[in-house]
C-alpha cells in the first residue's frame, strides 16, 4: 500500500480524533454533530483578548475552544462539544463567503443536516430605517453586483441610475425576469420567529452613539436608540456610500422583492453564503430552511446634512462610530435565538420554528 505523506497537519486535533474514534468504535471518525453554525466574516486581530471583530465575542463567550484546522478556507473553525456550536470566519467578500461555506458544508468531519446557520455580521444601515447599533433580521437578500452598468455621465436623460438588472432593457423594467442569483428569499417564517423573540431586547447605547444620532436631523429612525427590526439586505463587493447610492439601493431592493421590502442593511457576503447553502441543500448536506441573516448597523450608508459623501466615507475609514455597539448587539440578539434553539433541542432539531406559518402561506 502506498501511503502519501501530507505536508499539512491533520485537520482533526489529536484529542478530538481520539475521542470520536473511541465513540465510533471503528477506524472512521463519526461526524461531529452541529446544532448551530455562527457565520462571521472577519476578525480584526487575534481571536481573543484584543480589539474584537465579528468572531471574538462568540469564541470567548460561547467557549468555542476546540479547534479544527481548516486549511482549505480562510480561518480555522472552533467548536464547543457541550453546546455543539461551531464558529467560522469566512473572510470578507462574496467569493470568500461562498467558498468557505461550501468547504464547510462538504467537510466530512461535520454533520450539518440539522444545523441552524446564523450569519452574524455588521453592516451599513439606512438612516431612513434605523439607527447605528440597531439589529436587522432579513429574508430578502439582493445582489448588488450582478447586473448591467453604464457610467452615470453617459446614461439616457430619463434614467435615474446607470445600474440595472440583467435581461432587462432599462432600470426597473416592469418585465422583471425571474432571479438567477440577483435575489434570494430565505425562510421568512424563521426570520419572523427570530424577530418575535428579540424585538423587545434592549441594545447597547452610549453617549458616542447619541452624539452620532443627533446629526441625522432629517431621519427620525436614525435618532432612535438602537432597536431590533426587519428589512431587506443588499450585498455588493463595492463599498458604496452617499444619498444617491442609498436611493439606488432602496429602489433596487424594492424592485427585486416586488415591493415587499426596501433596503435597510448593506454588506458584501450574504448572497454568496446563501448560494452555497442552496447547493448544499440540494446535495443533502444542509437544510436551507434553517438559515438566518442578522446584521447590525456599524455605520450609516449616507452622511448627515452638512457633510459630503466623500468626507463621510473617508471619516468612516478611520473607524465606524458604532463598531463596538454593533458587535455587542450581534451577540445579544443572535445569542437570544441560539439560546432558545438549544433550550429545546429535541423539538427544534426536527421542527423548524415558524414552520406552521410557512405551511399556511404555501
Amino acid at each position: 500500500m502506498l501511503i502519501r505523506k501530507s505536508r499539512r497537519p491533520l485537520s482533526w486535533t489529536s484529542a478530538a480524533l481520539a475521542a470520536w474514534l473511541a465513540l465510533a468504535g471503528c477506524d472512521d471518525p463519526v461526524p461531529v454533530p452541529v446544532r448551530v453554525v455562527v457565520v462571521t466574516m472577519f476578525e480584526r486581530g487575534a481571536d481573543e483578548g484584543d480589539e474584537p471583530g465579528e468572531f471574538q465575542f462568540w469564541k470567548e463567550r460561547r467557549n468555542l475552544d476546540q479547534r479544527f484546522a481548516f486549511p482549505h478556507s480562510h480561518h480555522d473553525l472552533y467548536y464547543n462539544a457541550d453546546s455543539q456550536i461551531l464558529g467560522m470566519v469566512t473572510g470578507v467578500g462574496t467569493a470568500k463567503s461562498a467558498t468557505a461555506t461550501m468547504a464547510l458544508g462538504l467537510d466530512p468531519r461535520f454533520d450539518l443536516r440539522q444545523a441552524y446557520w446564523l450569519v452574524a455580521g455588521i453592516a451599513g444601515i439606512d438612516p431612513e430605517d434605523a439607527s447605528v447599533g440597531s439589529a436587522v433580521w432579513s429574508a430578502y437578500l439582493v445582489d448588488g453586483d450582478l447586473g448591467y452598468e453604464i457610467d452615470a455621465r453617459e446614461i439616457p436623460e430619463d434614467w435615474d441610475f446607470g445600474f440595472f438588472a440583467r435581461r432587462t432593457r432599462f432600470p426597473f423594467d416592469p418585465n422583471r425576469p425571474e432571479p438567477r442569483g440577483e435575489m434570494f428569499l430565505i425562510n421568512a417564517s424563521l426570520r419572523d420567529w427570530a424577530y418575535g423573540l428579540t424585538k423587545d431586547l434592549e441594545l447597547p447605547d452610549s453617549a458616542q452613539l447619541a452624539a452620532h444620532r443627533s446629526l441625522y436631523v432629517e431621519h427620525p429612525n436614525a435618532r432612535r436608540p438602537p432597536f431590533v427590526t426587519r428589512g431587506g439586505h443588499i450585498a455588493a463587493m463595492t463599498f458604496w456610500h452617499g444619498a444617491l447610492m442609498n436611493d439606488w439601493a432602496n429602489a433596487y431592493v424594492r424592485y427585486w422583492s416586488g415591493g415587499e421590502t426596501d433596503f435597510v442593511t448593506s454588506a458584501m457576503e450574504d448572497t454568496g453564503t446563501y448560494q452555497a447553502i442552496t447547493y448544499l441543500h440540494e446535495a443533502g448536506r444542509v437544510d436551507r430552511d434553517r438559515f438566518m441573516v442578522l446584521r447590525t448597523g456599524s455605520n450609516h450608508t449616507m452622511p448627515p446634512p452638512g457633510i459630503t459623501a466623500a468626507e463621510n466615507l473617508l471619516r468612516e475609514n478611520e473607524g465606524y462610530s458604532g463598531m463596538r455597539a454593533s458587535l455587542e448587539a450581534l451577540y445579544i440578539v443572535g445569542g437570544t435565538v441560539i439560546d432558545e434553539l438549544l433550550s429545546d433541542w429535541p423539538r427544534y432539531s426536527v421542527e423548524v420554528p415558524g414552520a406552521e406559518a410557512q405551511s399556511a402561506n404555501r
